[in-house]
């Protein structure tokens, strides 16, 4: 079957018209509330395929039967264009963080079973200020995620590149860590600063899950760089996101890889990035979200 058939198949069931109000069409059992994993996307660089993995991993846990919910944080909003979202009235940064709105109220359906969107907005360039002026800030991204757990058994969060306070709430919120890395010097250099901060942070119930992205094994150096990388990151994981235009080409698509081309080879490395993360998180416990944190 062809890309283009196969986006336009009748029987393609992961495909579905834009239900009427978020969540629609969406039945997770109540059990999830106690559940969900909160899976962060980053990396202090952008152009590394931040965006790329958290759309097609979020639509490939959701393809498997999980609510899943995709709440893209960098205000640039590339996950919300892939997806087609729109922005939300009267929405920002400094609402969410005093409480004044609550990210139910701005959830999208996607179109896609099973999935919906947080989308972005360009205010959440703020979002350090206003977490600056709460108490407990690095605690205030896990808070606002609580009442998503009655809906959802996955988050995906897609993040702005840098390091902020931001970052840091994504460090204590999260329960697993996705982080592409383009095989260079100065990201292996990023990974080992990140690895370190988590530890010196005392975060040991964070899963950190690298892997090599936009890889182009014609180079000399990033076979290299692979190679000694692995040795010194043995959890790496195996799957290699490789260099190719098709991949690019998803933006022009504004779909998920494994949506509008599922037998493509694109698809079947996504695929097989998810696998690999599934089964990491198979015995991973829940982050703690102590009933008496407040703010």
């Amino acid at each position: 079957m062809t890309e283009s058939a196969a986006e336009s198949a009748p029987g393609n069931p992961s495909v579905l018209p834009h239900p009427e109000a978020p969540n629609a069409g969406v039945a997770p059992a109540p059990a999830q509330a106690a559940t969900m994993k909160i899976i962060a996307v980053t990396n202090i660089k952008g152009g590394v395929g931040k965006t790329t993995t958290a759309v097609n991993l979020s639509y490939l846990c959701a393809a498997s039967g999980r609510a899943t919910l995709l709440w893209d944080l960098d205000p640039q909003g590339a996950a919300t264009y892939t997806l087609k979202g729109e922005p939300r009235e009267h929405v920002s940064a400094k609402k969410l963080v005093a409480g004044k709105r609550e990210l139910p109220e701005l959830i999208l359906p996607t179109g896609y079973l099973h999935l919906d969107l947080l989308p972005a907005d360009f205010s959440y360039r703020h979002f350090d200020v206003h977490l600056s002026e709460r108490k407990r800030p690095t605690e205030r991204l896990l808070k606002m995620s609580r009442s998503l757990r009655e809906v959802y058994s996955t988050l995906f969060l897609d993040c702005a590149p840098g390091i902020s306070l931001l970052s840091e709430n994504v460090l204590r919120a999260a329960d697993v860590l996705i982080v592409p890395l383009v095989p260079t010097p100065l990201s292996v250099r990023m990974l080992m600063q990140l690895r370190d901060f988590i530890g010196h942070e005392g975060f040991s119930d964070l899963l950190l899950l690298p892997f090599f992205s936009m890889v182009d094994r014609r180079r000399s150096l990033h076979n290299e760089i692979i190679a000694s990388t692995r040795a010194e990151f043995p959890a790496m994981l195996a799957t290699e996101v490789p260099y190719w235009s098709e991949i690019e080409r998803m933006t022009l698509r504004r779909a998920p890889i494994p949506a509008f081309a599922p037998a493509s080879a694109s698809a079947a490395i996504y695929r097989s990035l998810w696998t690999e993360v599934a089964g990491r998180m198979e015995d991973l416990p829940t982050a703690g979200d102590p009933a008496g944190r407040d703010d």
